[in-house]
């Protein structure tokens, strides 16, 4: 048994990816598929976007999840960093990773305020508050200082056309095998381009539908 399988937070999650397949969000039936994919492309405007989509969800599908927590598990991770909080699933996953590891730090990113409580509310039903550091705030701000000397896992999760730059900053960071693991990264070529390069430091492949998975070589 882990802590991902056993309550309180197995049926936590059930219950959160009941109420996230029932949520609806006007703002986001609002816009049209252009306007929409401008937005997720657009390196000026992604707070607008996102801040008026603070009722999606956006959560990872539970497959995803399951992938996250077999990663960080397997890979021994004690020090992880997250780039795109929204309500909490996939940090709940990544920190029940880390309690199973035998504990560790996580270390998530949010810029809207009525996200943030209720992703501390999520964890703290979960049992996993006390793993977790929720910074507010524009992640280009918030993780540009005050890191860690090493990380081993990095989750990107947030607005897609920043993801090259959320790299950079943390990057120096990233001891070598660490996993760098990107949810729907074709929303973001540059990002693609970068982690592929075989010039880029990186091993780098799509794994299943949207995820794109890295490793850290040196």
């Amino acid at each position: 048994m882990t802590t991902l399988t056993n309550a309180p937070l197995a049926p936590l999650l059930a219950r959160l990816y009941e109420e996230a397949n029932a949520a609806t969000s006007p703002a986001a039936a609002a816009l049209s598929h252009e306007e929409r994919s401008r937005l997720l492309n657009s390196k000026t405007e992604y707070v607008d976007f996102y801040g008026r989509l603070k009722d999606l969800w956006l959560a990872i599908s539970p497959e995803t999840g399951t992938l996250l927590y077999m990663l960080a598990r397997s890979s021994g991770a004690r020090i992880i960093m997250e780039f795109g909080t929204s309500f909490g699933i996939s940090t709940l996953y990544l920190a029940a990773a880390l309690r199973d590891n035998g504990g560790g730090r996580l270390i998530t990113t949010e810029f809207e305020p009525s996200k943030v409580m209720r992703a501390k509310a999520n964890l703290t039903e979960g049992g996993l508050i006390d793993l977790v550091e929720i910074r507010e705030g524009d992640a280009l701000e918030t993780l540009s200082a005050d890191l860690p000397e090493t990380i081993d896992l990095l989750l990107l999760d947030g607005a897609k056309a920043i993801y090259p730059e959320i790299l950079s900053l943390v990057e120096s960071r990233l001891r070598p095998g660490a996993l760098v693991i990107a949810d729907n990264a074709d929303f973001s070529p540059e990002y693609l381009e970068r982690v592929r390069s075989p010039a880029s430091g990186y091993m780098s492949t799509p794994f299943g539908e949207d995820v794109e998975l890295s490793v850290r070589l040196g």
